[in-house]
């Protein structure tokens, strides 16, 4: 793409110049010829974040590592949440050396916050399973002055303990975090009690809860039922029915305020242990800790999302009722979470019916995350092409344009399920809208136009795979090789006509 330089180039129009770049390399030598050009010409922040990010996504990490040192001579002024993205394009290549080396050398940049870059890191080391050196990552930087924000990156920190079934560590680290003036959110006490009644430690949850008490539930909030219920499940399932009514009613009077005719409850039924008793107990105490509490949008919302994210949808269903009963209105987190628990129960025409018309009933606008988890919930399911049928439908609607992730997310689905043609129309569309997918995109797309006999579009689709300076795997080499020579031999055959 011929590139017209204007008479005086300013930072904007160069990021401009650089995203309408096909090529990474292209863009790169844009990039330095700029400075060339324009002798008072300075490269700034959003210009080094465009350029990083192309390269990034294209997978140039040597290119990258010396646009980063340029930016780091330039002592150009950057954000936290490049640096954030830089680590995550390490960890996706696998360079998880590279990701904490960046970052142990973030005071040598101009950058005085290191807080998304730090939360960021621990995320990543911990889904990958480093454990432990995402522990002594956090000991090492927590008390910086550059991590403006620690109750995230203790949260991350306890959810990891929790992870390695060291629930009894995470809470000792809660309880020394009030001396390093670390205060515990709502998440933390979420996340903590999780993990302690996983592990069975269920006399140091009540304790938790107890503190929560005084230190967050002061006001009686709806949103803390989430925290109470998964302890007084637990003692269900442990059989202890009567230590969790007594638990309930300290929490409908001090936790949740409740007035005393919520606190009537009759539970004289308990006469076995069996499934279906534990279940009738769950259902009495969810549904008091729902009318117990002060009617809040959050607390009605925070109790059907965790009951929908368990997977029982029919109880999440009953706390909606309440709410509509109540006058509130469900939120767009809450309709996210109902309608994955409608696709991972398999029941498509229902999570469907919720995104077009409970939602457009409650004034709430579908966005491209819920469609994006429609659309990877039918293809998850092998319903690639009901997935294209949805995609089409929500583009006809206004101001419903699709990102890069449903694109991508379209185009794989429709590859796994073999639809092969589909997909290459469909990354043709993706193009049109100038998005750009991976190197593994186009692989998979060629190989399977390889398998069924279409070498000459997949040919087409390696020349632009090639000139958006991307390596194909080998496999996708001896692919083409393969059809083709198939093709040829088949030609031969047809044109030698029937054996005599």
């Amino acid at each position: 793409m011929s590139v017209r330089w204007p008479r005086i180039l300013n930072p904007t129009q160069l990021s401009q110049i650089l995203r309408g770049q096909k090529n990474p390399l292209k863009a790169l030598e844009i990039f330095n010829k700029a400075k060339c050009r324009y002798p008072s010409y300075r490269h700034n922040g959003p210009v080094y974040a465009a350029m990083i990010s192309i390269l990034g996504g294209a997978g140039r990490l040597p290119e990258m590592k010396e646009v980063i040192n340029q930016m780091k001579d330039d002592s150009c002024q950057c954000q936290d949440s490049l640096f954030a993205g830089i680590i995550k394009t390490y960890s996706n290549a696998g360079l998880f050396d590279e990701a904490i080396s960046l970052f142990k050398s973030l005071r040598e940049f101009n950058c005085v916050n290191f807080t998304e870059s730090f939360n960021t890191l621990l995320e990543i080391m911990v889904k990958e399973s480093k454990l432990e050196a995402s522990y002594h990552v956090f000991l090492e930087n927590f008390k910086g002055w550059e991590i403006k924000n620690r109750t995230r990156s203790l949260n991350l920190m306890i959810s990891t303990l929790c992870e390695m079934k060291r629930a009894d560590l995470a809470l000792q680290i809660l309880q020394e975090m009030r001396y390093q003036v670390c205060y515990p959110n709502r998440e933390t006490y979420k996340i903590l009690m999780r993990g302690l009644c996983e592990d069975g430690r269920v006399t140091e949850g009540t304790h938790l809860l107890y503190s929560m008490f005084w230190m967050i539930s002061k006001k009686g909030c709806g949103a803390d039922v989430t925290i109470y219920r998964k302890l007084l499940d637990t003692l269900c399932d442990k059989g202890e029915f009567q230590e969790a009514i007594k638990l309930l009613d300290k929490i409908l009077r001090k936790g949740l305020k409740s007035q005393k005719k919520h606190r009537n409850l009759d539970f004289s039924f308990i006469q076995n242990e069996d499934e279906s008793g534990i279940g009738r107990v769950k259902c009495l105490i969810n549904e008091a800790l729902v009318k117990g509490g002060v009617p809040s949008t959050d607390g009605y919302n925070a109790m059907a999302i965790d009951l929908y994210e368990e997977g029982r949808i029919t109880e999440g269903d009953s706390v909606v009722q309440q709410m509509y009963l109540k006058s509130f209105r469900p939120s767009l987190e809450m309709f996210e979470a109902k309608v994955a628990a409608l696709l991972t129960a398999g029941k498509v025409d229902e999570a469907i019916k919720v995104v077009e018309r409970e939602m457009i009933e409650n004034n709430c606008v579908p966005t491209f995350r819920l469609h994006n988890i429609v659309i990877k919930g039918l293809c998850n399911m092998g319903e690639a092409l009901w997935a294209l049928k949805y995609f089409e439908k929500a583009s006809r609607k206004a101001g419903c344009v699709p990102n890069k992730e449903i694109y991508v997310s379209l185009v794989n689905g429709l590859c796994c399920d073999g639809k092969y043609m589909e997909a290459s129309q469909m990354l043709e569309k993706m193009h049109i809208n100038s998005f750009w997918p991976g190197a593994e995109v186009y692989n998979e797309l060629i190989q399977g136009l390889c398998l069924i006999r279409k070498p000459y579009i997949a040919v087409l689709w390696l020349e632009e795979m090639l000139s958006q300076a991307k390596i194909p795997d080998t496999s996708v080499w001896c692919s083409l090789v393969s059809s083709v020579c198939y093709g040829n031999h088949h030609a031969l055959v047809l044109a030698a006509g029937p054996e005599e």
